[in-house]
């Protein structure tokens, strides 16, 4: 196969298969992109050439599972994230494999690589004190006070993912009674999810705000006027949340990101008992299994279930010391039985 086959098959991968085929969005086509160009990076080292000139005869099983060894031990990157690397590459070798029969073997052998066991991650949430406390601490004032008090409201009142709210359009917003947002999220799906009286005027001021009368532009702009991206409304969110004076969980995360705000709405509708197949739907997931994880976050939850399943312990009419307890063993007690 010649050099330029490699180039066709790529392009083909994501064009044809990726966005014609599987419909994927466009933060979605980028991770596969992510992936695959650390692949061909790390292969063209080994081969000592340069990317252009790699052929599929290059990207063998070996090289697979050195580049999953590279990830681990030079980029120091977690379990989970080589994971997701290794899942992208059985996804474009098994697009290959009907491209090229020929070294079908090879990549079967790819493809038969497993999937890492590791720990899942401790699951957090804030606590209702420490969410009252955030929007308590808020600025008063600021060009960007407005903005950003929306942000963290439709995060909290919504649990949306971070992407969603990236990709907000006005047009997606009813504000008046009673107030909803239509979410784009994962799979090309739409849900509505209700707003709080208070998300809805903030987000009516927010909008006013901007006096262009674009009905169609994104909710949260940067100062200039140009979208937030994902990773600016992480860093925006991880800035409004460093000052967070009042912790009462135990095992508060570091950095509290969007996806923080995401579990935590989940956590406070299981707390006021939500049924959990609601909270599916509201916060998108295709799977229960995914949504049941966020039963074990709280613990309030299960002192609650622990409290309603005690019974009384019926005391026994010996008010003696137990007697095994006053023997030199538990087996001659048992004999005397």
């Amino acid at each position: 196969m010649s050099t330029a086959t490699l180039g066709t098959l790529v392009h083909e991968f994501f064009v044809s298969h990726l966005v014609e085929q599987k419909g994927l969005r466009q933060s979605s086509v980028r991770s596969y992109r992510d992936t695959l160009r650390l692949f061909l990076q790390f292969v063209a080292t080994d081969a000592h050439r340069d990317v252009s000139r790699l052929t599929p005869e290059d990207l063998c099983f070996k090289r697979v599972l050195a580049f999953l060894r590279h990830l681990e031990q030079q980029r120091h990157n977690r379990v989970a994230t080589r994971n997701q690397r290794l899942a992208a590459l059985h996804t474009f070798f098994e697009f290959v494999a009907r491209r090229d029969p020929d070294r079908l073997h090879e990549y079967q052998q790819i493809a038969a690589i497993p999937i890492k066991r590791s720990a899942q991650p401790t699951m957090r949430a804030l606590s209702r004190e420490e969410v009252q406390a955030l929007f308590a601490g808020l600025p008063d004032k600021g060009r960007l006070t407005l903005r950003d008090r929306a942000l963290l409201l439709i995060l909290y009142n919504t649990g949306a993912r971070v992407q969603e709210v990236a990709d907000l359009r006005i047009e997606q917003l009813a504000l008046d009674r009673p107030p909803h947002v239509r979410l784009h999220g994962k799979g090309d799906k739409w849900r509505h999810c209700p707003l709080w009286n208070e998300t809805a005027s903030i987000l009516k001021r927010l909008i006013e705000a901007y006096r262009n009368g674009d009905s169609q532009g994104r909710v949260f702009r940067s100062v200039t006027g140009k979208p937030l991206t994902r990773f600016g409304l992480y860093k925006r969110v991880r800035r409004l949340t460093k000052k967070l004076s009042v912790y009462t969980s135990t095992e508060r995360p570091s950095h509290i990101s969007p996806h923080v705000f995401r579990r935590t709405a989940a956590t406070h509708l299981l707390d006021a008992g939500v049924d959990i197949n609601i909270v599916r739907g509201w916060l998108g997931h295709a799977n229960l299994t995914t949504t049941n994880r966020y039963a074990e976050i709280t613990t309030r939850m299960k002192a609650e279930a622990i409290r309603l399943c005690e019974i009384p312990i019926a005391r026994s009419r010996h008010s003696g010391p137990v007697t095994w307890r006053g023997e030199t063993s538990l087996l001659d007690w048992l004999s005397s039985l």
